[in-house]
């Protein structure tokens, strides 16, 4: 039985992608939908592996480009296709750069979405082919920054809360994270409660919601 899971906040377009992917094999098909970021973290967290994951890359309240990092650092052994309007060569460039699976644009007919769905689940990357006059998605590509990132500290995070708040986004429990550190699980549980508190929320799951929705950036914590 495969497992499908939409993130899409437009009900007719999430809907319409439900009843095609339906129809994707001869196999049992069980496709999950949510309509935003927050609701699909805590269906992943909860649920059973999925086998993939169609994500819109312009969800109300989050950077699009964080999310799709979030998910494939928080549950890396499932693929992500983005599905969304922006086809550019610079958007898919960085979706492809940031792990996602697969790319395809709502412009597809059914069919060919379907198919571009099957070749990842087959293993492979798909990306739309014929379109960009010759250019290349590779390392050479120059990648585009979402939006202005923001550093930890303008969210009001100390330097150890910015690398807790890094490891959370990796995955970590606060045990692991307290190994990472050298600190006691109950320090790491006092600095956790710390970042909820200047990110205004009050679970893991919502933390990572507001990194996508600031698109912080972690790369100077460590």
């Amino acid at each position: 039985m495969l497992k499908l899971l939409v993130i899409e906040d437009h009900a007719l377009v999430r809907e319409g992608l439900v009843r095609l992917l339906a129809k994707i094999g001869e196999d049992k098909v069980l496709v999950f939908d949510r309509p935003d970021f927050e609701s699909a973290l805590e269906l992943l967290e909860n649920e059973d592996e999925f086998d993939l994951i169609l994500l819109d890359l312009a969800l109300p309240g989050i950077d699009g480009f964080a999310g799709l990092d979030i998910l494939r650092r928080q549950f890396p052994a499932v693929p992500v296709v983005v599905v969304s309007a922006f086809d550019d060569l610079p958007t898919v460039t960085r979706v492809i750069h940031l792990g996602a699976s697969g790319f395809i644009p709502k412009a597809f007919s059914g069919e060919a979405l379907l198919a571009a769905v099957r070749q990842v689940l087959a293993g492979n990357i798909f990306r739309p082919g014929g379109t960009y006059s010759g250019a290349r998605l590779d390392d050479a590509t120059p990648v585009p920054p979402s939006q202005t990132p923001a550093r930890p500290e303008d969210v009001g995070l100390t330097e150890r809360q910015a690398q807790v708040l890094a490891l959370m986004v990796r995955g970590l429990s606060n045990r692991e994270i307290a190994e990472q550190l050298g600190l006691s699980e109950g320090t790491v549980k006092i600095h956790a409660t710390a970042v909820f508190k200047a990110l205004g929320v009050g679970s893991r799951t919502q933390a990572l919601v507001a990194v996508a929705r600031y698109g912080i950036d972690f790369a100077r914590v460590f």
